[in-house]
C-alpha cells in the first residue's frame, strides 16, 4: 500500500563528497563551512531521488519519486568537509501507478497527508553532513566514503550513515548512494506492526529504500 522512501532523503538523503587525498586518513567533521572551503552547488535537475515502500507479507510496493529543491557542499581541496541539502516534500511521484491516475492521485495524497509526511506543515525535509570518512582502496564502482549525517523530516531529526560512490571531473561532482531508513524513527507510523495490531497482510515494512543520485557544479 503506502509507503515511500524517506528522504527520504531521503530524504535524503545523501551527501555529496569529492574524492579524498590518499594522505587522507581521517574522517572530515563539519557542522558548518569551513574557512578556505570551495562551495559545490547542487544542479537539482540533474539530481534524482528514487524510493521504494512494501509490504511486509505480500509481494506489492509502491515507487517514485521526491525532488532536491537546493543544497551545496564545501570542498578543501579534494577533500568534502561538509553539505547540506533541502527536499521538496510536496513534489512525491508516484511512478508506478503511472497508468491509474485515480490510484496515483490517490497514494500520493495519502503519503501527503498525516499518516506520513504531513506535507502542509513539513514541506522541507534536510539532510546535513556532519562526518565524511574516506574509504581506504576503492574499487571502481565501490563505495569511496561513508557519510553521516543528520535527517530532518516531520521536524524530527536523526543521524543517517551509509556508503557512496564520489567522482569529481572538471568542476562536476557526482555522488550516488543507496540508503535505507526506518521510517518510524521519523513518526512515520502507519500501518507499522511495531504500533498496530492485527494489520494482517496490510503490514507495511517500516524501512523506506532510497537510491539516490547527486551532481553538484563550481
Amino acid at each position: 500500500m503506502h509507503v515511500i522512501k524517506n528522504s527520504f532523503l531521503a530524504l535524503a538523503l545523501v551527501a555529496f563528497a569529492g574524492q579524498a587525498h590518499a594522505a587522507d586518513k581521517k574522517a572530515a567533521k563539519t557542522a558548518a563551512p569551513v574557512t578556505g572551503a570551495a562551495v559545490m552547488k547542487l544542479d537539482p535537475a540533474a539530481s534524482v531521488i528514487k524510493w521504494e515502500g512494501s509490504k511486509k507479507l505480500v509481494k506489492s510496493a509502491h515507487y517514485g519519486t521526491v525532488q532536491l529543491k537546493a543544497g551545496e557542499v564545501q570542498m578543501t581541496g579534494d577533500a568534502l568537509t561538509g553539505g547540506t541539502f533541502e527536499i521538496d516534500m510536496a513534489s512525491i511521484h508516484s511512478e508506478d501507478l503511472a497508468n491509474a491516475p485515480k490510484d496515483k492521485a490517490k497514494l500520493e495524497g495519502h503519503l501527503k497527508n498525516d499518516d506520513f509526511f504531513a506535507v502542509d506543515k513539513h514541506p522541507t525535509a534536510t539532510f546535513r553532513i556532519t562526518n565524511v570518512k574516506p574509504l581506504k582502496a576503492a574499487k571502481i564502482g565501490e563505495p569511496t566514503h561513508e557519510i553521516t549525517g543528520d535527517l530532518t523530516i516531520k521536524g524530527k531529526t536523526n543521524s543517517v550513515t551509509f556508503p557512496a560512490v564520489v567522482a569529481s571531473v572538471a568542476g562536476k561532482t557526482e555522488a550516488k548512494a543507496k540508503i535505507v531508513i526506518d521510517r518510524t524513527k521519523w513518526d512515520v507510523r502507519y500501518g507499522s506492526g511495531k504500533f498496530f495490531d492485527n494489520l494482517g497482510d496490510k503490514v507495511i515494512n517500516d524501512d523506506i529504500k532510497f537510491d539516490v543520485s547527486l551532481v553538484a557544479n563550481k
